[in-house]
């Protein structure tokens, strides 16, 4: 705890003389729900420490926790800005709670399409394209029109664990939002196999440095498995509503499947260009041949 409390008390940035390694241990320590103290305890400890120097403007504690751990997951000091006076149950909930925004959860009835999506290549089959969307939050996920908008994710070893425990804290506390559950469930749905993982990593949506896609895939179908979800109230009810009744449109899946199939590649477009004039080439022979026919030359 003194180690922890002297990074926090450096109000610079500066990593106290730690080294990254020490860093990188204290977060893998820290992220655990396990090992979670209550804020106010940290607060209380802050207080006798930080504050109890009589230093002018000091931090708050949630302002040095947040900069201690950009040092794994980098962010604007203008998107940090926004939660300096947070509170929160501990210092994993802090850090879940810098990610939720405005999006609140909401109830809908139920419909023949509020259910769990198919994965990206289907969706991606049916028309659906996949763009990476620049936002503050990677909760921030938007669809219309046909296009499925999610932020860039780094998968690593520290982004997995807080993954784990966030889940596992929304599961525990039955009083906090699901915002890290219904995530973890929608790329669960849209990472089914590696090949998946591969397609939302050439469209810029996923960076994976945990390994494999094997592996990343395994990771999302585990990460959501038997865990409590309620498809009707939670922050992305109206997206999985949305993107199913598209994939379910019988117009929008020939369109895709006639686009994928002559418009997939530069030689599929060629080749259906040249079937389409030789159509009309013989439409054509075809009205003069009947033409004379039935109106001969005198």
């Amino acid at each position: 705890m003194e180690t922890e409390m002297n990074v926090l008390r450096n109000e610079d940035g500066e990593n106290g003389g730690q080294s990254y390694q020490d860093i990188r241990v204290m977060e893998d320590e820290r992220e655990w729900l396990e090992n979670q103290i209550p804020y106010f305890v940290l607060e209380t400890l802050f207080e006798l420490t930080v504050l109890g120097s009589r230093r002018n403007n000091p931090p708050t504690l949630a302002k040095l926790a947040l900069e201690f751990f950009n040092y794994m997951v980098q962010r604007d000091v203008e998107v940090l800005e926004q939660y300096y006076n947070l509170t929160a149950k501990h210092l994993l909930d802090l850090f879940r709670l810098s990610f939720i925004n405005s999006s609140p959860e909401t109830t809908r009835e139920i419909s023949p399409f509020l259910h769990l999506i198919p994965s990206a290549k289907k969706l991606h089959l049916a028309g659906i394209e996949f763009k990476p969307r620049k936002t503050s939050s990677f909760l921030d996920i938007d669809f219309r029109n046909g296009v499925l908008e999610i932020p860039p994710l780094t998968i690593d070893d520290f982004t997995s664990s807080v993954f784990l425990n966030c889940v596992a804290y929304e599961q525990c506390y039955r009083y906090c939002t699901k915002h890290i559950t219904t995530y973890a469930t929608l790329m669960g749905c849209l990472i089914n196999t590696p090949g998946d993982a591969g397609f939302l990593s050439d469209q810029k949506i996923i960076e994976n440095y945990f390994g494999t896609d094997e592996e990343v895939a395994r990771f999302f179908n585990n990460v959501g498995k038997d865990v409590a979800f309620d498809i009707q109230r939670n922050y992305l009810s109206e997206l999985f509503e949305g993107v199913n009744e598209h994939y379910r449109n019988n117009w929008y899946v020939r369109w895709a499947s006639f686009k994928h199939t002559y418009f997939d590649t530069p030689w599929s477009f060629m080749s259906a260009v040249a079937a389409l004039i030789l159509l009309l080439l013989t439409m054509v022979q075809a009205f003069f041949a009947v033409y004379a026919y039935v109106l001969p030359a005198k």
